[in-house]
């Protein structure tokens, strides 16, 4: 249950708010109808973290206007996701934000203070697979999460990670990050005491088929607590890990 709702009826049960405006309360309208889109306004009571716009496919005037809906109901902080930097610049004219080129991440207004239980470790095989590592570090920093970033310390020169295993083993969850044959969430599944998400990149030369190759590796780990999700999906990786690392 989220933060607001429970706040609301622990409110109710205390006497400092009735029934009645509690019901006014959730049943607050629950979308903004803007034509090309409908922001989800009530997907922060629900789930305890606001609706992220997924910038790909969108004009940056309809970006603008989806975060100018979330501001006017509330909602200070909002993540942006996929953004190019052509669209950010177009963005930037009409709404401030940060933009975080690397990850294709910007965020109106800020990110949350780290409230979680512990420390996320984004974990990368290759340089070439940090824009993705970088999508799932800020989308947790984003919600509240302090992370800490292992960049290029794939299965080639294995030594890279052992000599890093005092991060990996302080985590409480870790995102390993790897193209090619993504041996990476496997060897780091096999020493973690924590859960392990693997994200699969589109790196790699042609067998690795945009990705295809990493994703069956890391379905078929042998590793126990290993987790995956799609292709390139950072940001699911940093949300997912956000949510774990929040739990009581």
């Amino acid at each position: 249950m989220s933060n607001e709702i429970r706040d609301l009826l622990e409110s109710v049960k205390e006497g400092t708010v009735s029934v009645e405006d509690a019901l006014k309360e959730i049943k607050l309208q629950p979308y903004e109808d803007l034509g090309y889109a409908k922001p989800d306004l009530h997907r922060k009571k629900l789930q305890g973290t606001s609706e992220v716009i997924y910038g790909a496919g969108k004009t940056a005037a309809q970006i603008a206007g989806i975060i100018e809906s979330f501001r006017k109901n509330g909602e200070d902080n909002i993540l942006i996701t996929r953004l190019d930097p052509v669209k950010a610049a177009e963005v930037a004219e009409t709404c401030e934000f940060t933009y975080y080129e690397e990850g294709q991440i910007g965020i109106a207004g800020c990110k949350a203070e780290p409230s979680g239980i512990g420390k996320i470790v984004v974990a990368t095989g290759g340089t070439s697979d940090i824009p993705v590592a970088e999508e799932a570090a800020l989308t947790a920093e984003f919600l509240g999460n302090e992370v800490v970033r292992l960049y290029d310390v794939g299965v080639a020169g294995l030594h890279r990670i052992l000599s890093n295993m005092d991060y990996i083993m302080d985590a409480s969850v870790v995102i390993a990050i790897a193209g090619m044959e993504g041996a990476l969430a496997s060897v780091i599944g096999g020493m973690a005491d924590c859960p392990v998400i693997a994200v699969p990149t589109s790196v790699g030369y042609g067998a690795s088929f945009g990705g295809i190759a990493a994703l069956l590796s890391m379905l078929n780990s042998c590793a126990s607590g290993v987790s995956v999700v799609n292709i390139d999906n950072g940001f699911g990786a940093g949300y997912l890990a956000g949510m774990i690392n929040h739990m009581k």
